[in-house]
């Protein structure tokens, strides 16, 4: 479908400059950016869902801020 557009003189020299670059045509680069300004974007309010534990919580002699014993429970859990 044919249509006119406006655009001032400098919006035009870079879009033509931009075309020329890219090796489109002016009307290519055009559609190809009113395409991408149309295109469905993700929300910015999307809440991602996170897995809950079902488990028993901290267990007993689990110190969170003991990262050495952390690690030596680790290793025995792996055994």
């Amino acid at each position: 479908m044919r249509t006119t557009i406006r655009l001032d003189d400098t919006l035009l020299r870079k879009a033509k400059a931009a075309a020329a670059a890219s090796g489109r045509s002016l009307n290519d680069l055009i559609v190809d950016a009113v395409r991408a300004a149309l295109a469905p974007r993700p929300s910015a309010r999307q809440v991602a869902e996170l897995p809950v534990s079902t488990g028993y919580g901290l267990q007993p002699g689990v110190d969170l801020d003991d990262s050495a014993a952390l690690l030596d429970l680790m290793d025995d859990f792996k055994r």
